[in-house]
């Protein structure tokens, strides 16, 4: 992948002379063979002749990606400095390209402030906000992929301090936090990288998969179907044979103990049962 740069401003130095209203400016030398003191020299006089032009004229294009190519070597070692923990470099460098264009544009020269010192936090913020997005297999958010990272440290730290993994009481009184907020983050770093349920389980083996060890069948699955046609034939049936089931299944009453509240026998209401669960086994029966 070419870098957002190398597409939209390479050759600006040259083209300085060939663009219509440019004449007045003076061909800029190969960014490449420009070393780190003369690209900041040239930045500086670049910058004070960008706050002279309007933006959007050839004039202005030219200088600000003159600018860009100046500084690339900033995304590169900002680039190089965090890693690319898993994506290509090239990607890397034209998401730091992008912020290092944001920089250029809000740099103002007037508050004395140096261009690699003002453009650095904005570089490494666009990064980091480019790895925040894409870096996580399962997304999760923000706050969370910042306790995680906030734990990893932490982690770190007190394996060192300890000589083994600490405890949650320890990280949570490591980050004045609370337990539960430690075991949410710890949680969520489950979702940072994930595998394909067809990824072996046994290096010894490439037929037994995740898959084969996830999930089981669940009986009660077969009783769906009989529990939704029983709802409109128990719906039908008197309001005194509804209570009963509705006690004896629901409530887990015994018999006895549904005479009682109803005031009948518990033989009465053996009987009731045995008359309701029959007639709903047939119609159930009927129906299929």
């Amino acid at each position: 992948m070419t870098p957002y740069a190398d597409r939209h401003t390479a050759g600006a130095g040259a083209a300085g002379a060939g663009m219509p209203g440019l004449e007045d400016l003076p061909p800029l030398p190969d960014p490449k063979q420009v070393d780190a003191v003369d690209a900041r020299a040239l930045s500086k006089t670049l910058f004070v002749r960008l706050d002279t032009l309007e933006e959007g004229t050839p004039e202005y294009s030219y200088v600000r990606n003159s600018l860009v190519e100046l500084n690339l070597a900033l995304v590169r070692y900002a680039a190089g400095r965090m890693g690319v923990r898993g994506e290509s470099y090239e990607d890397v460098v034209q998401v730091g390209t992008i912020g290092l264009i944001k920089a250029i544009n809000r740099f103002d020269p007037q508050y004395g402030v140096e261009f690699p010192t003002f453009a650095m936090p904005t570089i490494i913020g666009e990064i980091k906000r480019f790895f925040r997005d894409t870096s996580w297999s399962v997304r999760v958010p923000r706050r969370l992929q910042e306790l995680h990272l906030d734990l990893t440290k932490a982690t770190t730290l007190l394996e060192q301090r300890h000589g083994r993994p600490p405890t949650v009481p320890e990280l949570a009184e490591e980050l004045d936090l609370d337990e539960d907020q430690i075991i949410e983050g710890l949680v969520a770093g489950n979702g940072y990288t994930s595998s394909s349920l067809d990824f072996p389980s046994d290096a010894e083996s490439s037929e037994d998969t995740l898959a084969d060890h996830i999930g089981s069948l669940d009986p009660d699955l077969d009783l769906v179907e009989d529990l939704h046609a029983l709802k409109p034939l128990i719906a039908d049936l008197p309001e005194r044979e509804r209570t009963i089931l509705a006690l004896r299944y629901t409530g887990d009453m015994t018999q006895r103990e549904i005479g009682e509240k109803l005031g009948i026998s518990q033989m009465h209401v053996s009987r009731i049962l045995t008359r309701t669960l029959n007639r709903l086994e047939a119609q159930l029966t009927a129906r299929q």
